[in-house]
């Protein structure tokens, strides 16, 4: 649910890095919500001697966006400072002289990692259950939640953390070799997870109301008693799994929020982002590509989107590149040739454009964004030519919302 804006806010967030053999980028936009509710965190290097550990994460917030900030700003920190995860490895003994700094850990048990994460993700939601409770006499109650989805990787593994209906994914040897499950309370284990809790399953939704069974926060569905915090109707434990990496053919890892899924599968979003990465080696121009291009796609919720880059990514080519470049030439004169043909009916608008375009047969469109990720370059060449267009939220809308097939919450 929630409520829209006439105009989508595609003003976005950037940021980028690189290190320990990676190189990320990350891209936000509120797009048609009334508030932004998305989180991430990106941070190489590791605390308590990780240096080689690199963490990243996005949270998708709901009901408001206290717990996905708290959560971006806290939950690394409460997993790599519990016993549980602090006993997966010894330190490395230092030459003499060494000073703490240079201490690394040796040998990481990932039974050990992945009970530290869980660890970490119980502790931050009691944590943050006990700041709501100690706010309640004063009248302020927060009843956000928010999901989580995290990649942890060290140099032999790579740990997918999920709790909700975000989603990361491991692109592999030009394929998607893993992705995470969202916790919909339809799910089988789910449903019978909540009604053991004394609660049900209408329109897909807890209680008729919430719409992922695993999140961060949601305290209104956590307070059945005599049930663990992993019983009730809602549950902050995540879905942890430990890939070991592939130097040769690790390819690249997506995590995003499900305004990015909404609209496109598994296997777009990295056909996508592939074809990008061989035309451009801009983390974040890419993660802004998508980012529109779900917002063309009809996407109505916040976009958030982190692309991390591994050794066996594809490289930018010069074939590739020319033929992006074709494409937009391409592109460019056919709406010139669409404005002139209707030069005496009026000019028309974006949508027609868009429509024209999307029923012809046009060579190398990318792969999974198709037309939806060339409307910036149609719009260009169209505000061009139309300098005195009238601004019209509706040429912002994709075409399926007015012909009743987009998503109305």
């Amino acid at each position: 649910m929630g409520a829209f804006l006439d105009k989508p806010k595609m003003e976005k967030q950037n940021a980028h890095g690189e290190g320990n053999d990676l190189r990320y980028g990350l891209s936000s936009m509120q797009g048609w919500r009334v508030e932004m509710e998305d989180a991430h965190t990106a941070v190489i290097g590791l605390p308590r001697g990780l240096r080689p550990w690199s963490f990243f994460a996005v949270y998708d917030g709901h009901a408001g966006s206290q717990v996905a900030r708290y959560s971006c700003e806290h939950l690394l920190e409460h997993i790599t400072s519990n016993p549980d995860f602090q006993g997966s490895a010894e330190p490395q003994v230092q030459p003499d002289g060494a000073g703490d700094e240079a201490k690394e850990m040796e040998n990481p048990s990932v039974d050990q990692v992945k009970l530290g994460i869980r660890t970490g993700f119980l502790q931050i939601d009691e944590h943050m259950r006990q700041i709501s409770e100690n706010r309640k006499g004063s009248g302020s109650t927060d009843r956000s939640g928010s999901t989580a989805v995290c990649v942890m990787l060290s140099p032999q593994h790579i740990f997918f953390i999920n709790c909700g209906d975000s989603r990361g994914l491991l692109s592999r040897g030009g394929t998607v070799h893993f992705f995470t499950h969202d916790h919909k309370p339809s799910n089988p284990l789910e449903k019978e997870r909540i009604q053991n809790a004394g609660g049900s399953v209408m329109i897909q939704r807890v209680n008729g109301s919430l719409a992922v069974s695993r999140a961060l926060g949601d305290f209104d569905y956590k307070c059945v008693h005599g049930k663990g915090p992993t019983e009730q109707l809602v549950s902050p434990e995540p879905d942890v799994c430990a890939i070991e990496r592939s130097e040769a053919e690790d390819e690249f890892i997506v995590l995003a929020c499900d305004g990015i899924w909404d609209v496109m599968a598994n296997e777009e979003l990295c056909d996508f982002v592939r074809s990008r990465l061989e035309v451009t080696d801009d983390l974040e121009r890419i993660c802004n590509e998508v980012v529109d291009t779900c917002l063309y796609k009809g996407s109505r919720d916040n976009m958030s989107v982190v692309l991390v880059c591994l050794s066996g990514g594809p490289k930018v080519s010069a074939e590739a590149v020319k033929r992006e470049q074709e494409l937009d030439k391409y592109l460019e004169s056919r709406v010139e040739e669409i404005l002139k043909q209707n030069g005496e009916e009026g000019v028309p608008d974006m949508v027609h454009v868009m429509r024209t375009l999307a029923s012809e047969n046009i060579p190398n469109l990318p792969p999974g964004g198709e037309l939806a990720s060339k409307r910036s370059v149609v719009e260009a060449v169209y505000n061009k030519l139309n300098p005195f267009r009238n601004e019209d939220t509706e040429s912002l809308t994709p075409l399926s919302w007015r012909q009743g097939k987009g998503k109305s919450s």
